[in-house]
Formats: C-alpha cells, structure tokens, sequence
C-alpha cells in the first residue's frame, strides 16, 4: 500500500473528527500530580517471588487490559493514573477478583498485591517519585510497561496544521521523555530482578499516519530510543515495544464509523486489532529471556 494512501485514510479520519486536544485515554498524563491514592502499605508479607509489574497509564485501555492479564498471571501489579481515582479503584479491585495469587497475598494486613499511584507523566521528578513508591510498596520490580501517550488531532495533509509549537513540546516530552525518565528511575530495580522495560509505541512511527505529524514523528522516535536503550541495559534487562494499529477504545470512538470501516477494510486480516492483542505482546516480551531491541506492529496486517 502506497503511503499516500495511507495517510489519506487516517487524514480523513482526523479532519472529521478534530478536536481541541486529545489525550489517549490510557495516558491521562494531563491531571494533578499527588501522592498515592490507593493501597498505601508495607508489603513484607509478600511472597518475594511473586513478580511486580509497574503498568504506567494503566487505568483504562492498553493499561488496563495488560493489567488484567498479568494479574491472572501471577503477577502483583501497580497501575498508575492521572486524575482518574474511581476508575482506578476500580481496576484495583478487579484485579484482586482475577489474581492467581493466594488470598494471603492478595491482601492482609501487611500490604496489598494492586495499587493504584497517582502520578502526572509529564513530570520527571514524578515519574522519579512513581518507580520509587512501587519499590517501596512491593519490595521489587520485575516489568516496567510504558505505555503513556499524548496526541492533538491536526490535518495529516497541512503542513501548517501540524506546526504547532505546543503540540511538538507535548508530544515529545510524554511519548519520547517520559519513558527515558522510567527507564533512568527503575534501571536499579530491573538490573536486579533482570526485568524487562516495554513501551506502548504506535504503527503511526512506523509509516507516515496517525492523528497528527508531531505524534507520528515522536512515536517513531520513542521506537528508535528503546532500540538504544536496549543496547545501554544490556545484558541484564530486556527492552521492547509494541506498536497497535488502530484500537478500538474509547479514544477511537471520535473517528467516525465510515473512517473506522475504511481502516478496517485495508487491513490484510480485516479486522481491528485489540488491547489484548498488545496485552499478550506486552505478557511474551515480560517472559522472554532472549527479545530485546524489538518492535512488533499490531496492525492487522495494514502495513503489509
């Protein structure tokens, strides 16, 4: 498929649903920064090897979804949120239903094996305090999925629409820096556990589309940083992303049905990708021992 076509259907898209700003709901990277709003206790109870995932934007979509399966898993989990608190509780609570784990670990009065921190990705000394409570709560870190993003929808076809200042600043601060601040703040804990660091990337770095030229650019370059940070956290910590196509979230609902049906009817497989799709991506790349340096589309088939 040519590229022009490409970007056509996903301009199309975005000039009918144009918004004033779009931040991908499992980011939220927008809301107040504060301390822990849930399960704040000492873990010594804690089965030391009962893995920690640490899932950033983890409230809804991509997040939530990884956090779910991970929980049926085996592993204990913390989901980072915005401003979100019920929604988060709530996901908390439902991975406490789902957990594998014995009920003495799940929760007693020692500590707790879901919590949800609040925490604001756009700020570095908060992605610093975000790593640090998890450790402090759960005693380890096994998996760090980064999986925040932010994105303005803008005219793919106007490069005066896509000159934004503000939006490049934004865009490259929370889908470039914030996963080189994670990685910074949590390599102590993931070269001692030999963990794995993940990012949520996006098909839109792979091939020109997306919602706008300065999310495309940014994700394209957040890929090229997990190939680099793959070789500095080597050879204890495995490093890797994975780039969904268009999901079908509640991010997506502002596309309308005939945008959605055209990106649906280019795909080779003809269907949309899911966030269990990339849940199970994140689940094989947090248990390979030999992948590091990777990229995996999700997309369907619509680049092929």
């Amino acid at each position: 498929m040519a590229a022009e076509e490409r970007m056509s259907t996903w301009s199309d898209a975005t000039r009918i649903v144009r918004e004033e700003e779009e931040v991908e709901p499992e980011s939220e990277v927008q809301g107040e920064s504060a301390a822990a709003a849930a399960g704040s206790s000492n873990n010594d109870n804690h089965s030391p090897n009962s893995p920690v995932a640490l899932i950033t934007a983890g409230s809804a979509g991509v997040g939530a979804a990884t956090a779910r399966l991970l929980a049926r898993r085996g592993y204990r989990v913390v989901i980072n949120f915005s401003r979100n608190t019920e929604r988060a509780r709530k996901v908390v609570g439902e991975l406490q239903q789902l957990s594998c784990l014995p009920a003495h670990e799940i929760q007693n009065e020692h500590g707790n094996a879901y919590l949800a921190i609040r925490a604001d990705l756009g700020s570095r000394e908060e992605i610093g305090r975000l790593v640090c409570e998890t450790v402090v709560q759960m005693g380890r870190l096994d998996v760090l999925f980064s999986n925040g993003g932010w994105t303005k929808f803008r005219d793919m076809t106007s490069i005066e629409d896509n000159t934004i200042e503000e939006d490049w600043d934004m865009c490259f601060n929370i889908n470039v820096k914030s996963h080189l601040w994670l990685m910074q703040a949590a390599k102590e804990q993931l070269d001692r556990t030999e963990g794995a660091f993940i990012t949520t990337a996006s098909a839109a770095g792979i091939y020109p589309s997306g919602s706008s030229l300065a999310y495309s650019v940014t994700k394209a370059a957040q890929i090229h940083l997990v190939k680099n940070l793959a070789v500095m956290a080597a050879p204890k910590i495995r490093v890797n992303s994975v780039s969904p196509g268009l999901l079908l979230t509640e991010w997506s609902d502002r596309f309308s049905e005939q945008a959605k049906d055209a990106y649906r009817q280019k795909t080779k497989l003809k269907r949309f990708p899911t966030v269990e799709d990339v849940a199970e991506q994140v689940l094989t790349f947090a248990k390979s021992k030999s992948m590091t340096g990777v990229n995996i589309p999700l997309d369907a088939g619509f680049i092929v």
